[in-house]
Parts: structure tokens; C-alpha cells; sequence
């Protein structure tokens, strides 16, 4: 088993991630992973560490690189690379162009299995390293944006593996993007500006599990709530579940905190800035940093001062002040005081990336390449171990029940 020395900067998030700790006990003595090397990209701090140490004692060898430049805890990296059969791609504080090399010396490494962030590692070994990609086994993506882009793919018909979506399961995104996003980055939020939620125009941009969780818990902690959206339907769910719903141009004009929320890019754009009030803050907690059109917040401001660690505070011509925060990045996992997700939901995401790695390569199901939703059977042997590492059953259906179930005539009823 791995170490737990009070030292070990992995120790805190151990104690929170029991499936994980449950897949090391299962899988240390039999190593059914020994043999294959697997690629994980993500945002390197101690739950991701957890992840791929849980990888390691099932026997893989691990690459791992990060998903985002500006999201890596040092002592997490130094911790793994330490460990034989681990290898670090990573360090805290890399430039982009750093970030982008690291990636690709990983995938020169020749990985039979990729569990990615992003789309980050798929869609580089298919673009730049068409000889790896003819050797990849299979993968698994964590992210709406990385789903996204493999739809794009899927759609070209460039896919050269198959791969999970694990983010479209639900055990993923009924729990990290509602409640993990919510409350990782309205705290971060929070701390990093000094400011209150209770009482503030809160403009949510996307009405995902990402966007509903962020409005949701704004408004549970006295935020006063609109949702701008692309989709119809998911505008008119926010109208239903009681937020405000409008467009960016009338929303920029009506708010005081923007938190952008939709995986895609310039949502907040340059005409929407010149319309907001002195003083507000802007944050992203989607992916990437060109949700927020940074280019075009730039060229308005006659400069940009730091008033606080974490903050840019962009002057306007007629005296008003726009703050960034976190530089535009992930607000919830590179601001001065971010550690991402609570660990408890990044147990059941890290846990569904595994067992989606475990039956690509264990079970072998022979997919072709494509796009693939985990089975749903994974799905609830994670979701049982979560309930059962918090002391909560489940109400089990008698015979009749399931019988009802199964059949179209019902000659009991009464209708």
C-alpha cells in the first residue's frame, strides 16, 4: 500500500477518497494493470495524486502530465516521481509552451491507455503522433469541453481508439460538476476577492451540471441569481428552478460577480464588458482561459494594476474597474488559494476513471473505436461502495415489484 506518513502531502486527501482507498486494497496484491503504461493528464493536486497512485498499485506504470498549466502543486509531483513506475511531465509553474512539450515528451513515451482532461493527450496523439494513437488500447475523458471536442472527432471520423466518456455518467456529473464546481469555486471566489456572495447580482454563464450547481449554491448562500444561456431548454430549466434568466447584454448591465461556465469560448466578450458597472468580478470556472475574451478586455483597459494576490484590475477610460480573477483560468483550481474539488466528489470521478481504465484493458470489451457512455453497471458499483463508505443502504425491490416492472399488461389495476 502506499505510504501514510503525515508528511506525505497526499495523507489529508487519502482520508477523504475511501473508493479509491478500496480499489488499492482490492487491486495491490493482484495487480491486474501490471504490463500497460497509462497517460493521465489532469489538474495535478492531491486527489489527482490519489488517482494515480490508486493506478499504480493495480500495477500500471504512470505518465502523467498536467491539464492546465497554472494548476500544479509541486509537492504533489515530487511525491509521485519519487515513486518508481511513476513519471512526472510536470512541475508547478509552467509556462504554456512548457505545458504543451511536457505533453507531448509523455505521449512519445508510448502509452497503452489514456485517462484525460480536456481532450488534452487525444487530441495531441492524433494530431502530432499518428504512430502512437495506432497503438493506443483505449481511453477515458473527464471534462464536458474534452466530451466535446471528442464528439467533434467522433464526428470527423478521426478516432483511432475508443474512448469513455466518463464526465456523461452520472456518477461524474451528478456530483463533481453540480457540487464540486459549485462549491469549489464560489469559495475560491469567495476567499480570493474578500467579498461576500449574500445580497450580489450573480450572472452564471451556462446552465450545465456546471452552471446549475454554481447558481444553485450562489443562491443558497443569499446570491441573487440569472442564468444567460444558448440552449432553450436549459434556460427555460433555470427560469423553472427560479433564477433569472436574460441575455449577456442585458446581464452584463444588471451584475456584479460573472462567472463563465460553459466549456466554450468568448462568452464574455468585449461589448459586454463595456457595459458593466464599476467594480465587478469576473471569474471563469468552465475550461481554458478564452471564456472570458481576454484579448478584447485588454485593448479597452488603459491598464492593469494587482490590487490583491489573485486579482487584475483592469482600468477603464471613464474611471471604471473590471477584476479578473485567477488571470482568467480556472478560478477553483489556479487561484492563490485553490486545492479544486472537495475530495469526497473527486473520489467518485477518480473512481469512475479507473474502473473505466480497468475494464477497457481487464475486461476487454472489444470496442471499436468511437465514443463510448460507461456501463451502467460501473456506474452503480461505484455509487454502492460510495453509499457504503458513508453508512447509507438502499431499499432493495421485492419480487412482485420487479415483476411489475418487466411486464406491459397489468391486469390488477384498476384503470
Amino acid at each position: 500500500m502506499a505510504q501514510t506518513d503525515e508528511d506525505d502531502p497526499l495523507s489529508w486527501a487519502r482520508d477523504y477518497t475511501p473508493i479509491l482507498a478500496a480499489y488499492q486494497a482490492e487491486y495491490g496484491e493482484t495487480t491486474p494493470l501490471d504490463g500497460y503504461t497509462i497517460a493521465f493528464a489532469s489538474h495535478l493536486e492531491t486527489k489527482s495524486g490519489v488517482a494515480i497512485e490508486t493506478l499504480h498499485e493495480a500495477g500500471a506504470d504512470v505518465l502523467f502530465a498536467p491539464s492546465e498549466p497554472q494548476s500544479t502543486h509541486g509537492p504533489v509531483v515530487d511525491a509521485l516521481d519519487a515513486r518508481e513506475g511513476i513519471t512526472a511531465f510536470a512541475w508547478e509553474g509552467m509556462t504554456d509552451d512548457e505545458f504543451d512539450n511536457a505533453q507531448h515528451e509523455l505521449l512519445e513515451e508510448e502509452p497503452d491507455f489514456i485517462l484525460d482532461d480536456g481532450c488534452e493527450l487525444i487530441a495531441k496523439v492524433h494530431a502530432e503522433h499518428p504512430d502512437v494513437a495506432a497503438n493506443v488500447i483505449g481511453g477515458g475523458e473527464q471534462t464536458t469541453a474534452g466530451i466535446t471536442r471528442l464528439e467533434a472527432m467522433e464526428a470527423e471520423d478521426v478516432l483511432q481508439f475508443p474512448v469513455y466518456g466518463v464526465n456523461d455518467t452520472p456518477m461524474k456529473h451528478f456530483f463533481d460538476n453540480v457540487h464540486g464546481t459549485g462549491e469549489s469555486s464560489l469559495t475560491n471566489i469567495a476567499i480570493t476577492s474578500n467579498s461576500i456572495i449574500a445580497g450580489k447580482d450573480i450572472v452564471v454563464c451556462g446552465y450545465g451540471y456546471c452552471g446549475r450547481g454554481i447558481a444553485n449554491k450562489a443562491r443558497e448562500l443569499g446570491g441573487k441569481t440569472i442564468v444567460t444561456e444558448v440552449d432553450p431548454r436549459k434556460a427555460l430549466q433555470a427560469h423553472m428552478n427560479g433564477h433569472r434568466v436574460m441575455d449577456m447584454d442585458e446581464a452584463a448591465e444588471a451584475g456584479d460577480l460573472f462567472i463563465s461556465a460553459t466549456g466554450n469560448r468568448d462568452v464574455i466578450r468585449a461589448e459586454h464588458f463595456e457595459r458593466m458597472d464599476d467594480g465587478v468580478i469576473l471569474a471563469n470556472s468552465g475550461h481554458f482561459d478564452v471564456e472570458l475574451d481576454l484579448d478584447g478586455l485588454e485593448e479597452l483597459a488603459e491598464k492593469t494594476t494587482t490590487p490583491k494576490e489573485g486579482v487584475t484590475r483592469y482600468h477603464m477610460p471613464d474611471g471604471r474597474r473590471l477584476n479578473l480573477l485567477a488571470e482568467g483560468r480556472l478560478v477553483n483550481l489556479t487561484g492563490p488559494y485553490s486545492q479544486g474539488h472537495p475530495a469526497e466528489v473527486m473520489d467518485t470521478t477518480f473512481a469512475m476513471m479507473f474502473v473505466a481504465a480497468y475494464d477497457m484493458l481487464v475486461d476487454d470489451p472489444e470496442l471499436e473505436p468511437g465514443l463510448y457512455n460507461i456501463p451502467d453497471r460501473l456506474d452503480r458499483e461505484v455509487a454502492s461502495m460510495k453509499l457504503e463508505t458513508l453508512g447509507l443502504s438502499t431499499e432493495k425491490m421485492i419480487e412482485s415489484q420487479r415483476a411489475y416492472g418487466e411486464e406491459w399488461e397489468h391486469p390488477d389495476s384498476s384503470f
